[in-house]
């Protein structure tokens, strides 16, 4: 009988796993563009991400990105001179999944500050899915108020139509805009993005795979070249979400405009337990059922630990 040892298993995997210094030791001549301003000024609330973070994680990260978008520039080259043809080559797609609170938006806004300051690709865009969500009047409609954030809650027929479209070449391409403030669809208010070199997509389920019984087999990742899954242990994220929560309720919440001000005034215990609440009711279940599953289908994953900071990281194989 074989006996199939750890280190087997390993080679079997279609990624290759990183530890924090493997990784930071990958990108030592690399420019670290930012300053510690920049890093302030880019975090999310409850993200505690700083400089020394960024040259360990990030650098090294923009560093491949560039070399996987100038491959896919040459690989696009000879294709065209192949068919001989002088079509324009498209933006580079990048999509960002991972649960609430675990820091993708963080993880976005890092990525286009520093990809931007490369200087073979000047621009680059960043569009939320949350813009796609269906508006609030909608999803009443639908019954599905309280399933927001879960695959249905999207007009995914849309987002598809404008990554299609992006990847597609057109010239200008508009998305919804969103207001976490009101939490709705804000009406009239349109994001356009004009064939950026990169454009990073930034959503809770941009990884899903087909649905069973859709009108169309393709699904939004199909259209990304490179994709980043942001990992965190339930429990953890559970927490950040907490810990969010409360200093919402003590700067956002207290807004008149916003759809929480009605939490703005509860006491420490009242809101740790409201958000616990709304996290074991929503944001688990979503997370469990719908974005996790779809780990393993990005070509990256940056695995957080308990302090938020990138332990680990799998990169698929070429």
């Amino acid at each position: 009988m074989r006996v199939v040892t750890r280190k087997m298993c390993a080679m079997r995997s279609p990624f290759v796993e990183f530890s924090r210094e493997q990784w930071s030791a990958l990108a030592e001549s690399a420019p670290l563009p930012l300053t510690d301003g920049d890093v302030e000024r880019l975090r999310g609330l409850g993200d505690p991400i700083d400089l020394v973070e960024v040259d360990t994680v990030y650098r090294p990260l923009v560093s491949l990105l560039a070399m996987y978008v100038e491959g896919t520039r040459s690989l696009h080259a000879a294709t065209s001179s192949f068919l001989r043809e002088n079509g324009a080559r498209t933006p580079y797609v990048i999509g960002v999944a991972g649960s609430v609170a675990v820091g993708k938006s963080t993880v976005s806004r890092l990525l286009r500050e520093l990809i931007s300051r490369f200087p073979q690709l000047p621009q680059v865009e960043l569009v939320t899915t949350d813009g796609f969500l269906w508006p609030n009047a909608e999803l009443e409609r639908r019954g599905i108020m309280d399933r927001k954030g879960f695959p249905e809650s999207f007009d995914r027929r849309a987002l598809l139509k404008f990554v299609q479209a992006v990847k597609s070449g057109e010239p200008e391409v508009s998305a919804p805009v969103y207001s976490h403030l009101t939490y709705d669809i804000l009406p009239g208010q349109r994001i356009t993005v004009r064939q950026p070199d990169v454009l990073i997509v930034e959503g809770l389920n941009v990884l899903q795979p087909p649905r069973q019984g859709a009108g169309s087999p393709l699904t939004v990742s199909d259209f990304f070249d490179f994709s980043i899954y942001v990992d965190a242990h339930t429990e953890d994220a559970k927490r950040w979400y907490i810990e969010r929560f409360l200093k919402l309720k003590a700067t956002a919440f207290r807004n008149p405009e916003s759809y929480f001000r009605r939490y703005a005034d509860l006491n420490e215990m009242e809101a740790r337990a409201t958000a616990a609440h709304i996290w074991d009711r929503i944001n688990e279940p979503n997370l469990l059922q719908n974005i996790a599953p779809t780990r393993g289908r990005a070509t990256l994953v940056l695995t957080k630990g308990p302090d938020h900071k990138i332990k680990s990281m799998r990169l698929r194989k070429l």
